[in-house]
């Protein structure tokens, strides 16, 4: 399944390997990418400066960001 989600004034794809519950896991990954923005660590807000896409694979979403050594997973719960 793919959706679309705005971060910081732009479009980012989300896929889903599974079936989740995606009004949820859209509403608790838009709050931990905010979170992260503000009180990240530089390597992670490098990441989400320059993200491409998102893929939610269990409980984790995985960051694709443009430089491929930059992508990253986040734990969702």
């Amino acid at each position: 399944m793919r959706t679309v989600i705005t971060f910081q004034n732009r479009l980012i794809p989300v896929y889903f390997s599974e079936h989740h519950q995606p009004h949820k896991t859209l509403k608790v990954l838009k709050n931990i990418l905010d979170t992260k923005w503000v009180y990240g660590k530089s390597a992670l807000k490098k990441c989400l400066s320059s993200l491409i896409s998102i893929e939610i694979e269990g409980s984790e979403a995985i960051l694709h960001s443009k430089q491929e050594s930059d992508t990253l997973a986040l734990s969702l719960y």
